[in-house]
């Protein structure tokens, strides 16, 4: 079975995203092993200054890799990266998993991932060129991870 692990940075504080978070969850336990790691976010002052910026993501960043499992396929979410639509996503899940048994994926805090960290990646998704409070790209995350498992099953689910 596959293991997905979630690191992210900041703690889920809404109950109904703790709500959905927990139905993904219990939904998946069907399909693979989760493992969700919050990881604190640093207090952001009102005046941010690039070097005091670059600081906060670099302790923010530092602590990431250091939860991240050594045998993990590594998959950042940034607005840079690769957009998937559900189908493929659902293939490139599949076909990760055929070569390796634990996939990581990370979500940044609002200042989001350090080049160091982004070069240690295998792969960099962006699930729109919108911004979205990182608690919410959570549930979509899971979502999405969800319904990769119902596509590669051939099991119905809304469209």
């Amino acid at each position: 079975m596959l293991n997905i692990n979630i690191i992210c940075i900041g703690k889920i504080k809404e109950k109904y995203l703790k709500d959905a978070i927990d139905e993904y969850s219990k939904r998946l336990s069907k399909y693979c092993k989760l493992f969700i790691t919050e990881l604190p976010d640093e207090k952001i002052p009102d005046k941010l200054y690039p070097s005091l910026e670059q600081a906060i993501k670099e302790k923010e960043c530092n602590n990431i890799i250091n939860h991240i499992k050594k045998d993990s396929f590594i998959i950042a979410l940034d607005l840079k990266g690769k957009e998937f639509t559900s189908e493929d996503f659902s293939k490139k899940i599949e076909d990760i998993s055929m070569q390796n048994s634990n996939v990581t994926f990370i979500i940044g805090g609002s200042l989001g991932l350090t080049n160091d960290l982004l070069n240690l990646c295998n792969l960099k998704i962006c699930f729109s060129k919108m911004t979205f409070p990182h608690q919410l790209i959570r549930v979509f995350l899971l979502e999405q991870i969800f319904r990769a498992f119902k596509i590669q099953n051939n099991e119905t689910y809304h469209r």
